[in-house]
């Protein structure tokens, strides 16, 4: 079972210009012209090079987007893939071209953004992404602090091989770090953490990742639940789908829940049972809300089958971006690779909802899973 992907791609072409010549680093206008009067010649695009070739036998899996130039548009043509551009850089590459970028490869409905760069680029892609969009970086640059960096370019190759090709990509909240580049070259180590980006965590080919051991599956349930109530937000409505896994979270909460209906929780407490899709647009009307979803055993329908009630209406209402879909990796195993499948009746909206999304399967644990319209 093989799977579409779209991938957006971002290169910041001036990463890594100060390494070659003792400058230990490429922050700022000032290095950069140091870099240049020494003859530094930007390195960036040769491992995306690298990265692309990698993936030249998967190319008709692939849709390409990517920033103007040298940001991105330059390496996908000299590899011959067709590809999509989303915008072009300024006359000078720069921290606000690579947001611009990633703001408007979200936009276009990427699953995943490569970026080559250094610790710097990573800040840059946190403060515009934050963890809205998996994102996988090739290392690139003189300083590599941040956890968010495949070992390689062909590690990151690799990594979108495996999601392709439906195998359990885990998803993680990875650390962005960066070092002081003036203290550093005084001799002085200050790193800073900024934040997190959500990454494809694969152990083998990812910087600093933890790995999980055997699954078992009552346990996991209670880890889910318990992870999810850490998130549940006041005067936020929670729609829970039909089944066990929703069911997990009302127990540990002390509340009961159908197995087979649709419930809502508010602030704690159920507020409706067994609801219709009406009262769900009822309660919607006074608060926002999230849908908690899980599959269909075997068949891997998330919408469409079992939770008519959750429709169209109701998933527009609250939002692509306020889903949450929880299941076990052994359910998802039993896909043996096959996607995750939604069937509603707004054909625009299962394409919307296609694409590589975070399944939720432990405690702070998810992986990337396909979902088809």
């Amino acid at each position: 079972m093989t799977n579409n992907i779209k991938v957006g791609v971002i290169v910041n072409p001036v990463a890594g210009l100060g390494g070659a010549v003792g400058l230990k680093g490429s922050d700022g206008e000032t290095i950069l012209a140091q870099a240049r009067a020494r003859g530094a010649t930007p390195r960036a695009g040769q491992r995306v090079a690298q990265f692309l070739e990698a993936l030249r036998p998967l190319a008709g899996h692939i849709q390409w987007f990517c920033w103007g130039g040298p940001m991105g548009e330059d390496n996908l043509q000299q590899a011959g893939f067709a590809h999509q551009v989303c915008g072009q850089p300024g006359p000078t590459s720069g921290p606000d071209d690579t947001r611009q970028a990633a703001l408007a490869l979200r936009q276009a409905g990427v699953d995943l953004i490569v970026f080559a760069g250094g610790d710097g680029t990573a800040r840059d892609l946190y403060r515009a992404l934050g963890t809205s969009v998996p994102v996988l970086g090739i290392p690139a640059g003189v300083k590599i602090h941040s956890g968010v960096y495949a070992v390689h370019a062909r590690g990151a190759a690799e990594i979108v091989s495996k999601m392709i090709h439906g195998e359990l990509v885990s998803v993680a909240e990875m650390e962005v770090r960066d070092i002081d580049e003036e203290a550093f070259r005084a001799g002085q180590v200050r790193a800073s953490h900024f934040g997190e980006l959500l990454v494809p965590a694969e152990e083998r080919y990812l910087q600093h990742v933890k790995c999980g051991g055997r699954e078992v599956e009552a346990l996991v349930l209670e880890e889910m639940a318990a992870h999810l109530i850490e998130t549940l937000e006041p005067e936020r409505l929670y729609i829970l789908g039909p089944g066990t896994t929703t069911q997990a979270i009302a127990r540990q909460l002390g509340l009961d829940k159908t197995l087979l209906g649709v419930d809502l929780l508010l602030n704690d407490e159920m507020v409706a049972m067994d609801a219709t899709e009406g009262d769900i647009l009822h309660w919607l009307a006074r608060y926002p809300g999230h849908i908690i979803v899980t599959l269909i055993g075997g068949q891997g329908h998330i919408f469409g089958r079992g939770n008519h009630q959750i429709g169209p209406p109701v998933i527009r209402q609250v939002g692509l971006d306020q889903i949450t879909i929880v299941a076990t990796k052994t359910k998802l195993k039993e896909l043996a690779g096959r996607p995750l499948l939604v069937d509603t009746w707004d054909a625009e909206l299962n394409r919307e909802l296609s694409g590589f999304l975070p399944v939720i399967t432990g405690y702070e644990d998810a992986v990337l899973y396909p979902v088809e319209g």
